[in-house]
Order: C-alpha cells, then structure tokens, then sequence
C-alpha cells in the first residue's frame, strides 16, 4: 500500500509518498481501509520536530481519519468488515490507504456523515468537548468566547456549545471564516483583526466579561483574554506557537484560572465519555464537521502549509 513516510523531522517536504507492507491486525486490533484523511496543526508541530513528544523515525503521521473496516482481529466483536467508521488515533499512522488501530480507537460513522466529514471528527471534537467540559466545567447559559471559531476545533465548538444551551461568542480573521462561524450557530461573530473587538466583548457581556475564553493562539491572544474575562472566569489553552507576557494582576483582580491542555494526556475513561457523547451529537444532526480544503494525499507537504496558515476555514482533509 502507499504511505506518507517521514525519515527525519523538518520542514514539510520531509513527508515522503512510499510503498509500504500492507497491515494485518493482532486479535485485538482493526485494518481500516483509509477514504480521507484529517490534518491537524499538531501534525505539522509533530513532523517539524518542534513537539514535546517525539515518534521514532520513520514513521507516518496523522490520528484521524475515515473509512471502511476492511480487516479485524478475532478478538474484535463490536466491528466487522465494511463498517462504516471514523478513527481517533491509529497505531501506524493515517496518512496512507490503510491504517491499523486497537477496537476502542475506532467508532461507526453515521450514513449522513460523509467520508470527508469523519476524517474531522477525531482531534477537533475530542479537543473541543474535553476543553469545554473537562476543563473549562461549561454550563448551561454561561457565556463562552472561542478565540479563533472558524477552524476545525473552533467549530466544534461552537456547535459544542450552542448544544449545551451556552451564549457564543466566536471570532474569525476574515469575512468568510465570520460568517462561517455565524452559519454554525454563534450567537455573536466578531472579526479578531477590529480596532474594537474586545470593546465589542464587553458590550456583549454589558461589562461583565465572558465566563470562558478557548484560546487556540495564546502568544497572540492571551494578554487580551485577561482583560475580558468576567470574575471567575475559566480560560483553556488549547493552542499557542511562542510566547507571551501578561499582566498577573488582570488575573488576580478577576481571580482567573488560566488552564493548558494537550489531546496526548487524555485518560481512557476520559475518551469513552467524549466520543459517546459525539455519536450522540452525530446521531442527532447536532455535530457536523466542515470542510474548507481537500488535498490528495501526494500533497501532504501543501495540507500542511495550509492547515498553519492565518485565517483558519474549516477542515483540511487528505484523500488517498
């Protein structure tokens, strides 16, 4: 079969297309015949070396993506051959024809979800229910500002939210990753660019501040999210790409908790909640994810440029 192969960490022409052994599954395991692919940022952090966890070289990337269940081990009883399926986390990589993946890293996919559409179920919607729900504790009528809504994570959870029956705020870097986020349910669309968008938040709020922030680019964003935040008020970090000063009394004013996240130190209990509530989501036409760029799988290395581009839209998916 073909593989996206890297050998060794850099820039993104370091992914290489390559004919690799087909998979066969232990007893406990699942060969998914791959149908696309979703890319994440964390990829592009994976591959360019920068990430704190490191895979042995070489090795193929990716955690999500969506096919067809195409081989299981003989202690698998809750899937079978031609199973419709999305996977979250795979054991050899999904950036290729085929992965392989344990039973409990792969979950039907409902017949109105497009192949497309599973592969951006994974790391979005685990990141965005664990950042809402885990961390942040949301509840019902609390006010909730997604700082970058217009990617797949933003997304997420935004419908996430609106779900659990909270106000959203939600910004995009351009007018058509704002009217995205408003066509995904936003009570309020906010261009993060403005001169006066936090001022904007305020008003919103009638002064009080939001009651959570998810923050995809703390090094840009965090300062600001201090100053905006209502008392008590929760900020999750779910992404930055440097570093940052802030003002601790903006915190201590406001007795702020300011939390980090990763997706790698989720617990197992953890996972089997989140994904039985997007199944649920899913069945109820309440989750969908969206697709702004599909590449073929050859052109991993452009997917890769573009999923870290400004001005997120949507999804970026692979098709093998």
């Amino acid at each position: 079969m073909k593989a996206i192969r890297v050998h060794q960490f850099g820039e993104p022409e370091v992914m290489q297309l390559e004919t690799v052994a087909d998979l066969k599954p232990a007893p406990n395991e699942i060969v998914v015949e791959v149908k696309a692919v979703g890319v994440n940022p964390v990829d592009a952090y994976i591959r360019s070396g920068a990430y704190t966890l490191k895979p042995s070289l070489p090795y193929t990337p990716g955690f999500d993506c969506a096919g067809a269940v195409k081989e299981v081990g003989k202690k698998v009883k809750k899937f079978s051959r031609g199973n419709r399926v999305y996977v979250a986390g795979s054991l050899s990589g999904a950036y290729a024809q085929e992965t392989l993946c344990l039973e409990s890293q792969v979950h039907f996919l409902p017949k109105h979800i497009s192949f497309e559409e599973g592969a951006g179920i994974g790391v979005p919607y685990v990141t965005a229910h664990r950042a809402l729900f885990g961390k942040a504790k949301a509840k019902s009528k609390e006010t909730v500002l997604i700082h970058g809504a217009s990617g797949g994570v933003g997304l997420a959870a935004v419908q996430f939210a609106k779900l659990a029956k909270l106000k959203v705020i939600g910004t995009a870097g351009s007018e058509r990753g704002c009217q995205l986020v408003k066509d995904n349910g936003a009570d309020y669309v906010l261009n993060h660019h403005g001169q006066n968008y936090l001022d904007e938040i305020l008003k919103i709020t009638k002064a009080k501040g939001v009651d959570i922030i998810l923050e995809m680019l703390a090094n840009e964003n965090l300062g600001k999210d201090l100053t905006i935040a209502a008392k008590n008020g929760r900020i999750v970090v779910i992404g930055s790409r440097g570093t940052v000063e802030i003002n601790p009394r903006d915190t201590m004013r406001r007795e702020l908790t300011i939390m980090g996240m990763t997706m790698m130190n989720r617990l197992p209990e953890e996972l089997k909640e989140i994904h039985h509530a997007i199944q649920l989501g899913l069945k109820r036409k309440k989750l969908k994810p969206f697709i702004g760029k599909t590449f073929p799988l050859t052109e991993a290395p452009l997917a890769h440029k573009s999923v870290m581009a400004p001005r997120a839209y949507g999804k970026i998916v692979l098709i093998p």
